[in-house]
């Protein structure tokens, strides 16, 4: 243990204790260093993500333990990374169903019209964390694929299996693409949605404007504290300013909904 813990660089080292550290294959004349980093979901609402180091030499493979701080060599030099990596994707991808089903119950409550409560503060986090496991799938995949160009040749490297590795990466970044893809999409019906009820809203102020502007004008007119104003004088005067009222009132919704069954019938 020793002998590999000397041979390795120091910056390496400093990298493999390193538990962000990006993903990267780096060729040495002596030995090859694998780290690879991969989201970790306890559930739904925290994610995190975690580096995986190997040291790969002509004769066997190193897994470095983030607990003991130490190489622990492997059974097999390429079966033994291949087993690890292939748990951690494992473990991902059946997290990563816990996104798609949020995204989906979003989805329905948006379709099914439901009053939605804190319908950004979900979805931002939803974006924040997809978005940050398709970067680190991204970077994972194209590591995996350089180890693979780099071992293909190699005697007893078993192709079959990293290339599986690499399309358990690919598919899960594909996924968190198209997840991202449905995310923006809710976004827009969402605020599409809102924008409607806005102009309804505005739509609604605006009538209600419209027919009470003239009567304010009305009242105010009649309302003036100055002498010589019209049916002040005769016995009938309240009543016929209050025709006058109602009068003014018919018209302007009379005129309001020819308008608006003239708007119908132009969109038929």
């Amino acid at each position: 243990m020793n002998t590999i813990e000397s041979l390795i660089d120091t910056l390496h080292h400093e990298d493999l204790h390193n538990r962000r550290h990006p993903s990267v294959f780096d060729e040495n004349e002596t030995y090859d260093m694998l780290i690879i980093r991969l989201p970790v979901v306890m559930n739904i609402h925290e994610l995190d993500v975690t580096s995986f180091g190997f040291i790969i030499t002509e004769e066997a493979s190193y897994f470095f333990n983030a607990l003991t701080q130490k190489l622990e060599i492997l059974s097999k030099r390429f079966d033994g990374p291949y087993r690890i990596i292939d748990e951690k994707l494992d473990n991902v991808l059946r997290a990563f169903q816990a996104y798609e089903d949020e995204i989906s119950t979003l989805e329905e409550s948006l379709y099914s019209d439901k009053k939605q409560q804190n319908f950004m503060d979900g979805w931002l986090k939803l974006k924040r964390d997809i978005v940050r496991i398709e970067r680190v799938m991204l970077k994972a995949t194209a590591v995996l694929n350089d180890m693979v160009i780099h071992y293909e040749s190699s005697e007893n490297f078993p192709l079959n299996h990293y290339a599986d590795l690499h399309e358990h990466c690919e598919r899960l970044h594909r996924s968190a693409a198209l997840q991202l893809a449905k995310l923006d999409y809710l976004f827009n019906f969402y605020t599409t949605r809102t924008t409607e009820k806005m102009n309804r809203l505005i739509f609604l102020l605006t009538i209600i404007s419209a027919v009470f502007l003239p009567l304010n004008l009305v009242v105010g007119f009649f309302g003036m504290n100055t002498s010589g104003l019209p049916l002040t004088e005769g016995p009938d005067g309240t009543s016929s300013v209050v025709s006058g009222m109602l009068l003014i009132l018919f018209v302007i919704l009379s005129g309001m909904i020819i308008w608006r069954n003239k708007i119908d019938y132009t969109k038929k």
